[in-house]
């Protein structure tokens, strides 16, 4: 099976969730915003894999350690980061930071996997990172330098190290199998945690709006079941470091999301929104056809 059509409909689910997350915020607090979205990816990851008939219970026995520690960063950490992030930054500098994360999973892949960057890695990864400016700045590179850090910032690098630590942790500790379990039991773990963190904080839970609730399904079943499973799976066939260099693709689906709710791209960002496909694509290609256009 092809992969990349798989893994960039991760990148398009992860940028949807740019967007949803402002109306998930709107009703819940980002603890429970979390944690309702993995238990409700953990419910339908589960019911997939009871209709697959998938040997759930003999693989959580044997791997219940690996399972809770990509559970605890890839999901607890990352998201608990990400929440947080969103209420006190922009989407933009959201995105800018993200689009950071190939950069930092190629050099703990290197450092912790011993994966070399392949030349493809070398030539798609900066100009894919630039495209990805040029569509957070507008056209204008000029506003990067005015982009304020602020606590929001921060707390979005902490997300950016988590994910970038996840690929790193799935591709050397993620049990052999059905990708289907493997997502379930990560899920699940990440979701129990969750849970317990949301409980132990005291933070209330009240009533969920329309907006608000559609917003959260879509963050699960898309963001949570569909986008993890088929991120692991890319994982596994690719590596970590080529298969993150797909994350540039988010802010482009972002900005192109944008549109449904009055945010028109400028002629810059569809430059740039090209420029990051041309990056992507170009690390997709074999060495000899490289070799060729270059």
């Amino acid at each position: 099976m092809n992969v990349y059509p798989l893994v960039t409909i991760s990148a398009f689910f992860w940028g949807a969730n740019f967007i949803l997350a402002g109306f998930v915020l709107q009703d819940l607090s980002p603890l429970w915003a979390a944690a309702l979205r993995f238990l409700l990816g953990a419910a339908i990851m589960f019911a997939i894999a009871v209709v697959r008939r998938e040997e759930l219970f003999s693989l959580a026995r044997r791997n219940a350690g690996i399972y809770l520690m990509l559970g605890a960063v890839g999901i607890v950490a990352f998201n608990l980061f990400f929440f947080n992030a969103m209420r006190f930054t922009s989407a933009d500098n959201a995105a800018l930071i993200m689009a950071t994360n190939p950069l930092l999973t190629t050099l703990l892949a290197m450092v912790f996997l011993g994966e070399r960057a392949s030349s493809r890695h070398l030539v798609a990864l900066p100009l894919a990172l630039f495209g990805v400016a040029v569509v957070i700045s507008q056209g204008d590179l000029s506003r990067l330098a005015s982009l304020r850090i602020s606590e929001g910032d921060l707390l979005m690098l902490a997300a950016n190290a988590s994910w970038a630590l996840y690929n790193v942790l799935s591709r050397r500790h993620m049990p052999a199998g059905s990708a289907t379990t493997n997502t379930a039991w990560v899920t699940t773990s990440g979701a129990a945690l969750l849970l317990l963190i949301a409980l132990a904080s005291g933070a209330g839970i009240g009533p969920i709006g329309a907006k608000a609730g559609m917003a959260l399904a879509v963050m699960a079943a898309g963001g949570s079941v569909l986008a993890y499973l088929f991120w692991g799976m890319g994982i596994v066939r690719l590596g970590a470091a080529k298969t993150s260099i797909f994350l540039n693709l988010v802010p482009v689906f972002a900005m192109l999301l944008g549109v449904f709710i009055g945010a028109l791209p400028t002629p810059a960002q569809l430059v740039g929104g090209a420029l990051v496909l041309v990056g992507v694509s170009i690390s997709m290609l074999p060495k000899q056809k490289l070799a060729r256009a270059m």
